[in-house]
């Protein structure tokens, strides 16, 4: 039936709709509100469709157009209203591989192995020296059963793309993710249910993928029954899933997978803290570290809405990227874990004037042998005025302060990857972003920049390389941040990072007689340095070799420029079809608006008060024009 009205809507040239909620979700996925057809991909994909699929021009109804990505092509009812965005493709890789790899260690449990193509043999690849990955997963069985891809597997995973649009992620699953037993496409748009149908059929895929049209979070609800759960379950709604995070943690299995996108992050990186707390229980602020903020408040969101049916979660990856965040984590039940929940949760104490933070945990865990004691934590940590700056501190969050990634298996991720580049379009940048990741300090939330301390004191922005080894100099670790390219995590304390700080701006000083006495730069250099530096009175700024991570050494793409004009995310999609374009053309509308003002006709703040002198003449700038014989 999904079949029959996929083609007349496509002989009438309709596209699909994403009602509020669901199918709208294309608008941040890069389906149905993304760039043109002709927008060049931001790296091409290396493989042609799967050769048992029909891909042949004739198979095009009159109108239709073909996008290919991986080894899918989906078709779209008309060219005109194609909107596909290549820089999603990176989302889609991503969450390919590490399904991929999450499959490999629950099949391995079931005795199931994978077989996936261009993959010989696993070799394990580290970008540190000294990581050591497992290869065997303790008590799995021996493999009785290969899964191979576009195969289905009788014990293999359930999969839910709830918002699922034209079906492009779920057709590349079913294409390119072995040991899948069922891949449901949902959408609550009817006139997107039927495209999907129509693409699972046009690239071979029905045995393995199935449309629906449901609202998700119904769907989800009617499956929370243990032996109908999914073992995956992928959200990629347009702006926020707070709505469907409830439905999500009890209709994924036992230990199985969520992957959680959001791209609603002026809301998550603190311009609306309110509306923040409203949709995750947590309040955003505004900090240089808020793209790692954000990735803590989904994390707390999903943790919080898990334990209230005793349930709790692991990360196993967390990525801030381009315009979005996403998060993999699995879900397991246990009322005894449940109790650690508040222990893991944190306030952030921010200092508005210099930006020092320091993080307060909501409960205390303390443990005795087998007995376990829970406490409310004490505090604060911070007095009523910042102790370097004397400003005051903005509190935010609660947000998760556990590690974000699992890093044996981001390393598992990043050796597939690794050793099979030709699977993905995006594989190089897969390989960079997992290799800092890999890097990070599991134990150190959030982080500082480089040029905002240099900017808080007036001086010069020290180089990064030097930066590290004076902390490492100081006794202390420290490492880079995936989310920011300039981002110094470290265990050190904040009087530390200023103590060096401060040792910098000896050799590089600024004018302090221009400094206000009120100001940050001025209470911070009014304090000598070496108080928390090891004893020493100077920082050590020579450059150590364990200060160059190895990431950086080997060239990896680690943080990429913008691909392209307009590559963010997109207007939401209309209700009946076709896309807002207000939000591209109002943006076009304010480029260059200051060089395109008429500052003649705008009346300067004195004109508002009534004090101006010029009267009618009065324009936004009084500075007497420069003539010929008075060059600027």
């Amino acid at each position: 039936m999904l079949v029959r009205t996929a083609r007349l809507l496509l002989s009438l040239h309709l596209h699909p709709s994403c009602s509020p909620g669901s199918a709208a979700a294309a608008a941040s996925r890069g389906l149905t509100s993304m760039e043109p057809l002709n927008a060049t991909p931001e790296v091409p994909a290396t493989e042609p469709p799967a050769e048992d699929v029909s891909l042949a021009p004739a198979g095009l109804l009159p109108g239709e157009t073909l996008v290919k990505e991986g080894k899918a092509a989906i078709l779209f009812p008309s060219a005109n209203e194609v909107f596909y965005n290549p820089v999603q493709e990176f989302n889609r890789d991503l969450t390919c591989a590490v399904i991929t790899e999450f499959a490999r260690e629950l099949l391995a449990q079931r005795g199931v192995k994978l077989a996936v193509p261009g993959e010989n043999e696993k070799v394990e690849v580290s970008v540190s020296e000294e990581a050591d990955v497992p290869t065997e997963e303790n008590g799995a069985e021996s493999p009785t059963e290969t899964a191979s891809v576009g195969e289905k597997c009788e014990r293999g995973l359930r999969v839910l793309e709830g918002l699922s649009a034209s079906g492009l992620r779920s057709v590349r699953f079913a294409l390119e993710v072995p040991g899948l037993q069922s891949v449901t496409a949902n959408d609550f748009s009817t006139k997107a249910a039927a495209l999907i149908a129509r693409n699972v059929e046009y690239n071979g895929v029905g045995h393995l993928v199935s449309a629906s049209c449901r609202d998700a979070s119904m769907l989800m609800y009617e499956m929370r029954g243990k032996k109908e759960r999914y073992d995956v379950i992928d959200l990629d709604p347009y702006g926020s899933p707070a709505s469907f995070l409830d439905a999500a943690v009890q209709a994924v299995g036992e230990g199985g997978l969520l992957c959680i996108t959001c791209t609603d992050m002026a809301v998550m990186a603190g311009n609306s803290g309110e509306t923040c707390y409203s949709k995750y229980g947590s309040v955003s602020i505004k900090a240089k570290y808020c793209h790692e903020m954000a990735l803590r408040i989904i994390l707390h969101g999903l943790d919080q809405r898990a334990g209230v049916y005793q349930r709790y979660i692991q990360p196993l990856l967390s990525v801030s990227v381009d315009f979005y965040i996403r998060v993999f984590v699995r879900v397991f039940t246990g009322q005894a874990t449940v109790k650690n929940s508040a222990s893991k949760q944190a306030l952030v104490y921010n200092c508005v004037g210099c930006g020092s933070f320091q993080l307060q945990r909501m409960g205390r865990r303390m443990s005795n042998g087998k007995h376990v004691k829970y406490s409310p934590a004490s505090g604060p940590p911070v007095g009523p005025e910042c102790e370097h700056c004397g400003q005051r501190h903005q509190l935010g969050g609660p947000i998760w302060a556990e590690p974000i990634h699992d890093v044996p298996f981001v390393q598992k991720v990043l050796s597939a990857v690794s050793g099979n580049p030709s699977r993905f379009g995006t594989s190089k940048r897969i390989e960079g972003v997992l290799s800092v990741v890999t890097e990070e300090l599991e134990d150190v939330p959030l982080y500082y920049t480089v040029d905002s301390l240099s900017s808080t004191i007036h001086t010069n922005t020290p180089p990064l390389l030097q930066f590290r080894s004076a902390l490492l100099h100081a006794g202390h670790r420290v490492s880079l941040s995936h989310a920011c390219k300039n981002a110094i995590k470290t265990n050190a304390p904040p009087g530390v990072i200023w103590d060096i700080m401060r040792c910098w701006e000896k050799a590089n000083p600024v004018k302090r007689e221009k400094l206000s006495e009120t100001s940050p730069a001025f209470k911070i250099l009014s304090n000598e340095p070496g108080k928390m530096l090891l004893r020493k009175s100077e920082a050590c700024f020579t450059v150590r070799e364990d200060a160059n991570p190895q990431s950086r050494k080997l060239h990896l793409t680690r943080f990429q420029e913008n691909p392209q004009a307009f590559w963010g995310p997109k207007a939401r999609a209309r209700s009946g079809g076709g896309i807002v374009t207000d939000l591209q053309d109002k943006s076009k509308k304010f480029q260059n608006k200051r060089k395109n003002l008429d500052l003649k006709n705008i009346h300067c703040k004195r004109f508002k008060q009534g004090t101006c002198t010029h009267g009618d003449d009065c324009c936004y700038s009084h500075d007497p024009e420069p003539t010929e014989d008075k060059p600027l």
